[in-house]
């Protein structure tokens, strides 16, 4: 054996000096520390919290008085929880198909280079710079037949015109839905632009030199190119549509009656209004649940598939 046999190379010492992977990049993960305990202890540590004290007889104060499920029972048994159940799922429906194909088809006639681009593409975001308090009111204002669009149609000669929906319990959650598409579709519309725009102008030549019109084109081609896009926005509509609070209750307070009432206005109530935690907590629970069973489908095809593909 020779000395340079015993000499460590250049690689071994290159690993010496090498620090472990927990010391890597430690600037980066010391400052991820705030995010992942907001992530660890604030969302995982209140869900914890909210399931477990679903099942106690909490009032006005959180106390470990165990109920089973009794809070789960009264819960399924109000006629008021089943209805907000019945309008989530209407607004969720329309609001999720309705705001996709008009923010996309908006993207898509900007897409076209039109003149005056830039103003149009803000008059179209700007109502998301409101809140949906904001945004409540004004279409409560819009919708009234006394002061808003009944009233302006009756003036000009269309005596017999109505338009009330806001006060018939029949379509009200499609005035909802008026006042939310409104919001909603210009943040869809700039999301679907960016991905228009990161299209390859060849496969427009392509598409064109092959004889292709421009809907087909759309259809067949540029629609299955921005799977991403279309993922990230069925994201930010199916968050916006659980978080259904202050539209409701800008609009129309949860009336006639019930009939517009929410899950999230329905928790609201029960905690404060009714001063009943542990139905809010059940109620909360619920949600959750809703929204697990929506994921779990959508992670097995965005993940799973392309394991098993």
């Amino acid at each position: 054996m020779t000395i340079s046999d015993t000499r460590p190379d250049a690689g071994d010492r290159a690993a010496a000096r090498r620090p472990s992977r927990l010391f890597r990049n430690l600037p980066s993960k010391i400052a991820m520390l705030p995010l992942i305990f907001t992530a660890v202890v604030v969302f995982l540590g209140g869900t914890i919290w909210t399931v477990v004290y679903s099942f106690t007889k909490s009032g006005l104060l959180p106390r470990l008085s165990w109920a089973g499920l009794d809070q789960y029972e009264r819960l399924w048994s109000s006629r008021k929880w089943i209805v907000s159940i019945e309008n989530l799922a209407i607004y969720g429906f329309f609001s999720l198909i309705g705001t996709l194909v008009i923010g996309f088809t908006l993207a898509a006639l900007l897409d076209r280079k039109i003149r005056g681009e830039a103003v149009f593409r803000s008059i179209f975001l700007y109502p998301f710079a409101l809140s949906f308090i904001v945004t409540g009111l004004v279409w409560q204002w819009i919708l009234n037949p006394e002061l808003g669009l009944q009233n302006v149609v009756r003036e000009m000669g269309w005596t017999g015109f109505s338009f009330d929906p806001l006060n018939n319990p029949d379509i009200v959650m499609f005035g909802l839905l008026i006042a939310g598409l409104w919001q909603g579709t210009g943040l869809i519309m700039c999301i679907m632009l960016a991905g228009l725009r990161g299209i390859d102008e060849d496969i427009w030549k392509a598409a064109r030199v092959d004889g292709i019109g421009t809907v087909k084109t759309y259809i067949r081609v540029i629609i299955p190119m921005m799977r991403p896009v279309f993922v990230t926005s069925l994201v930010l509509i199916g968050a916006g549509i659980v978080k259904l609070y202050d539209l409701v209750v800008a609009q129309t307070s949860g009336g006639p009656g019930i009939s517009s009432e929410v899950p999230a206005k329905y928790v609201m109530t029960a905690m404060f209004g009714g001063q009943n935690l542990g139905q809010g907590f059940a109620a909360s629970t619920m949600m959750l649940v809703m929204v697990v069973i929506i994921l779990i489908p959508w992670a097995y095809l965005e993940f799973g598939g392309k394991k098993h593909g």
